[in-house]
């Protein structure tokens, strides 16, 4: 298999070898004919066709999973919606400015605004003034029908829980990336040895202050894999049953089958953060690989159920 596929591609690849059935890779392994016939199923991005089309939908969409969980009484942080003003005054309405400097105003600490459709953190930009929050809103709008903006919040933690029929099969931490002071260089120096790291996330204040010996300093607020976050395992104890009994509430909630399912601590108490319907595990695989292929294999088999 070419050394750069995706772990998603290599893993169906090698389940389907073991199992005899016939794989088709397609569009650079974003579509996955599986079998042959009227038997063949199909994986398209990183969706391996289990979830139902409502439920799949609700979780690609922040703004309609944030509602569904309002409704249930999940614990969730808001995302509100605001539709593209290209697509005309009747559909995006009238005030929708007006409406987003409001929730400025009401969450001084800032807003998150990103896609209302989209993964790995691409264009999530945090704002604080009302220019910030103009040219986020123009350049996601230049790309996208819709936005999410939800309050910024100060993310003690960050766990993912990808369940299967309610059943955790990984949970793992993202830890942020970091330095530790050494008393002598600055944050930007010591930065200079994580490059994943966009330093536009920190102020230039901060980046040119010497940390102190000793001190851990973290180099980002987002805690997305792709933007140098690491996995971390979590083993059996409080935060993996608290992190799977809302994850499990949260995919119970929208009727969804196999998902991982992002939740953060914020003042000590866990909330829903997303529910993703493809589920991903391109970094976690490069760290444990049998994992990650147990948990496709897993899928795999509720994909295929008796017909082998």
């Amino acid at each position: 298999m070419p050394s750069n596929e995706r772990i998603f591609v290599q893993a169906i690849r090698s389940y389907c070898a073991r199992h005899g059935i016939a794989v088709d890779v397609r569009a650079d392994g974003w579509l996955i004919a599986m079998g042959a016939g009227p038997a063949r199923r199909f994986a398209f991005g990183y969706d391996i066709g289990l979830n139902g089309a409502i439920a799949h939908r609700l979780a690609n969409d922040k703004s309609a999973t944030s509602e569904v969980l309002a409704l249930t009484g999940v614990p969730f942080i808001a995302h509100h919606l605001f539709l593209n003003p290209k697509l005309g005054e009747h559909v995006a309405g009238p005030h929708w400015w007006e409406a987003m400097l409001r929730l400025l105003m009401q969450n001084p600490q800032g807003l998150v605004v990103k896609p209302n459709e989209g993964t790995a953190g691409r264009s999530v930009l945090k704002v604080t003034s009302s220019a910030e929050l103009e040219r986020a809103v123009s350049a996601i709008f230049a790309m996208s029908l819709g936005l999410v903006i939800a309050p910024y919040v100060a993310i003690e933690d960050e766990v993912r829980v990808i369940l299967l029929d309610e059943t955790p099969l990984v949970v793992y931490g993202k830890e942020r990336p970091s330095v530790i002071g050494d008393g002598v260089q600055t944050l930007r120096e010591l930065a200079a040895a994580a490059p994943k790291v966009k330093l536009d996330d920190l102020d230039a204040h901060a980046l040119d202050a010497i940390v102190p010996n000793g001190e851990r300093r973290a180099l980002s607020w987002r805690h997305n894999l792709d933007a140098g976050a690491k996995p971390v395992l979590i083993a059996d104890g409080e935060v993996r049953a608290a992190c799977t009994k809302l994850a499990i509430d949260a995919a119970r909630a929208i009727g969804i089958t196999f998902a991982s399912i992002d939740l953060v601590r914020v003042d000590g108490a866990w909330r829903v953060l997303e529910i993703n319907s493809g589920v991903m595990m391109e970094a976690l695989g490069k760290l444990h690989p049998e994992l990650a292929q147990a948990t496709y294999d897993a899928a795999l088999d509720r994909v295929f159920g008796g017909e082998r």
